[in-house]
């Protein structure tokens, strides 16, 4: 009797592993993810800015402001697409320059006020 049981959970485990382990279970490709036009990275860097505007972790002044310059910039051996954002409305100096970090593929890795 032990042995039975022994053995059905030993099935059970295995089976249920490979439940889960089924194919196109998630968004973990190993291919990589053709890169994005410098227009679109600009469309996904403001959609980000509205987003965080609506979300209201960004003044609302930011919502009327367009990307001045996106460039690919390599940080960590990686290249990424950088998009200025610039605000004069904003008084703090330090602050009026917003850049978005996007990999080549859009999607968004972060954003700051110093561009590194």
């Amino acid at each position: 009797m032990k042995k039975i049981s022994a053995v059905l959970l030993v099935l059970f485990i295995f089976s249920s592993t490979l439940v889960f382990a089924g194919p196109g279970g998630g968004d973990h490709s190993h291919e990589p993810t053709a890169p994005i036009s410098e227009e679109e990275a600009l469309k996904v860097a403001s959609d980000v800015v509205a987003s965080n505007v609506k979300k209201r972790k960004l003044d609302e002044s930011w919502g009327a402001v367009k990307p001045t310059k996106v460039i690919q910039k390599t940080f960590k051996e990686q290249p990424e697409w950088v998009v200025t954002f610039d605000n004069a409305k904003i008084e703090d100096k330090n602050k009026q320059t917003l850049y978005i970090f996007l990999s080549l593929s859009g999607h968004y890795l972060g954003a700051n006020y110093t561009g590194n």
